[in-house]
């Protein structure tokens, strides 16, 4: 045995042992994140974004029309609730058109798209004829239905241009003849274009300007190549440039971007006092109904500047609420969209997107003072039951492509009511016998008396 030069033996060391990763420390934010991308890649995350997003968003829409529009009603010595009620029987009545557009087949919507274009285009024609149309704000696009009611047909044309454009760029990806330019466009921008005319008989360019954006998103989709899609975009600029410069009114509207003051003769009243009503909000607002910008100062409060009134009342948070909640509509809408197979449902669910996310950016970009005011309400939110009722058709479409899509369709088969699945565990314990309950009572009377 070998020693050490003291003379001892040499110390016998153990071997070292392989040396053990630690366990990565358990990080709550990474555990928050990788649960949270779990839970936003399930099948079912689109229809319940649209759904809950949806009805969020109207139910908001109804407190704040409440509390914007009793002021203006006092003004006209009507009820402080008078437009209250009529928008909530108008979302009462677009509740049952969501209900009935969610539960239709993509085959009954594609039957609907002919007729509802051809009875948008008869009643935007309707408006034109001298005591039929009504005209609201120096705009004639509306038809008086008996009452304090009146209708818009454009508000129908973007639901009829949506269907329609769909069901035809559909029909035509079918026979393969989206590869050529003719057949992109036509009938496709003649339609749209006569829609366009339509409307801007009347003066509405703000609906027009939707309108473009649902054909653009259209077209986008089909897949229209760079050179066609820019030179409809060229098209649409030039007539847009035109209309703007030959209208004193437009012009004035144009000129308000960014003003912090009235001007001379009041032209960008409107405007200004949309930002002092966001601007005296702070963080958390003054509270529901202490609105002060209501009493008069800021025109269309309950209808295009809902938004404002929305911002001095419930402060920064409640504006970044609502657009959180119009965001996440806007992505399930392209989620859904981007996921089928389906060529209809994709060109469909993409007009709708297009639709209300572009009214939606409009009408905040106006209010927020970084685009011109052009008179288009807030979708779902703001008042209106004509604006409302196609909305919400449209909503029901989403909801109704979202749940066709195979994953979302298995999942919500597999999600049976705890109430059916009761019931159904009663009658089949029925058929196997009685139910044996694991209870203390149970167990005891297993054993014989002498084992008490």
């Amino acid at each position: 045995m070998p020693t050490s030069r003291t003379g001892r033996p040499p110390v016998q060391r153990a071997p070292r042992r392989p040396a053990v990763p630690r366990p990565p420390r358990d990080n709550p934010v990474g555990r928050l994140y990788g649960r949270a991308r779990r839970a936003w890649d399930r099948p079912l995350t689109a229809y319940y974004l649209i759904l809950g997003g949806s009805l969020l968003i109207t139910v908001l829409g109804l407190v704040m029309v409440y509390s914007a529009s009793q002021i203006t009603a006092l003004q006209l010595s009507l009820p402080g609730s008078y437009f209250f009620r009529k928008q909530f029987l108008a979302a009462v009545l677009g509740g049952l058109l969501l209900l009935a557009a969610s539960r239709m087949p993509s085959k009954l919507h594609r039957a609907l798209a002919y007729p509802m274009l051809l009875g948008s285009v008869f009643l935007m024609i309707l408006v034109q004829v001298p005591g039929i149309g009504v005209a609201v704000n120096g705009n004639q696009n509306w038809i008086s239905v008996g009452g304090p009611f009146q209708l818009q047909p454009s508000e129908f044309g973007k639901l009829a241009l949506v269907l329609w454009g769909a069901d035809l760029l559909a029909r035509k990806q079918d026979k393969r003849l989206l590869t050529q330019w003719k057949h992109m466009l036509v009938p496709l921008v003649p339609v749209a274009f006569m829609l366009l005319g339509l409307i801007m008989l009347g003066g509405d360019m703000g609906t027009a300007i939707i309108l473009t954006a649902i054909l653009f998103g259209l077209l986008w989709l089909a897949g229209a190549p760079t050179r066609l899609f820019g030179g409809v975009l060229a098209i649409a600029l030039t007539l847009g440039v035109i209309l703007i410069r030959t209208s004193p009114n437009r012009m004035a509207r144009l000129a308000c971007l960014g003003a912090t003051e009235p001007g001379p003769g009041d032209s960008c009243w409107q405007a200004v006092h949309g930002i002092y009503a966001l601007a005296s909000g702070g963080l958390f607002g003054s509270g529901l109904g202490a609105s002060v910008e209501k009493w008069g100062q800021l025109p269309e409060a309950h209808t295009d500047f809902i938004f404002a009134i929305t911002g001095e009342e419930l402060g920064l948070a409640g504006t970044l609420s609502v657009l959180a909640l119009f965001a996440a509509l806007g992505y399930a809408g392209i989620r859904v969209a981007g996921r089928t197979e389906d060529p209809f449902v994709r060109y469909a669910a993409g007009g709708v997107t297009t639709w209300i996310t572009a009214q939606a950016v409009i009408n905040i970009g106006a209010v927020l003072g970084l685009l011109p005011i052009a008179g288009v309400p807030l979708p779902l939110f703001s008042y209106g039951g004509s604006a409302l009722l196609p909305t919400m058709f449209a909503i029901g479409l989403l909801i109704a492509f979202a749940r066709e899509d195979p994953a979302a369709r298995t999942a919500l088969a597999m999600r049976q009511p705890r109430f059916g699945r009761k019931r159904a565990a009663v009658r089949g314990s029925a058929v196997r016998g009685p139910r044996k309950w694991n209870t203390m009572r149970r167990r005891a009377s297993a054993r014989s008396s002498g084992e008490r």
